[in-house]
């Protein structure tokens, strides 16, 4: 199959955390070498999720917050309304001219693509080595975090989970947790920066730059 294959971007609308985690296992779990490469974008009920090695210690207080255990990498997040969420249901052994896209140069694509979109809007994004996800590199909240990124990568080369932008949210429960395992990591969103667009605006921009980049590595 063409690693060309166009990648297929559909709009589940709010749904709550559990129920994307199940269809994204479902998908992955039925998929054949024909099944097409998808992208879900979803936006959350208040949510904590904790990756597979995360220490619960830097939940320092959910609230009425739920938490819940994924089996994806990283640490605790905070999903929530305001917030972009892409899952990305890549067969990686397509997604290269030589016949596999790597995991690390997957999540260059994912961060790159957060990077341009956020570009779009006059916000200057940067990678922290060692620290997956999306910064902000200059200004009055250089070092703030404005994009978390957590993936399952399978065997045989299918992944799921995905990554999450940060638009218009109430940030305050980022403040209850340590983002990513960092403790006093500050978080960030487009409105604070006084960008104010259309959740689904940036929705799109994120899924069609995510579909160029991983059409064409």
């Amino acid at each position: 199959m063409s690693n060309k294959q166009a990648i297929i971007i559909r709009q589940r609308g709010r749904e709550d955390y559990e129920t994307s985690f199940a269809a994204m296992r479902a998908f992955t779990d039925a998929r054949t070498a024909e099944t097409n490469d998808e992208l879900w974008i979803v936006e959350h009920a208040p949510v904590f999720t904790l990756g597979l090695g995360a220490d619960r210690s830097h939940i320092i207080d959910p609230h009425d917050i739920p938490v819940v255990q994924t089996d994806r990498g990283g640490e605790v997040t905070f999903h929530g309304p305001g917030q972009v969420v892409i899952y990305l249901l890549i067969d990686l052994k397509r997604r290269h001219s030589k016949g596999r896209l790597f995991a690390r140069e997957f999540v260059y694509q994912i961060e790159q693509a957060v990077i341009d979109t956020l570009a779009a809007y006059n916000i200057a994004g940067e990678r922290i080595a060692g620290a997956p996800g999306i910064y902000l590199s200059a200004g009055k909240w250089q070092g703030a975090k404005i994009a978390a990124l957590g993936l399952k990568v399978r065997a045989n080369g299918c992944t799921y989970h995905g990554v999450s932008l940060n638009v218009a949210m109430d940030l305050q429960a980022f403040s209850w947790i340590n983002p990513c395992g960092y403790k006093g990591l500050a978080t960030i969103d487009m409105q604070t920066l006084d960008v104010h667009v259309p959740l689904e605006q940036v929705q799109s921009a994120l899924a069609q730059r995510l579909q160029h980049l991983l059409t064409v590595a």
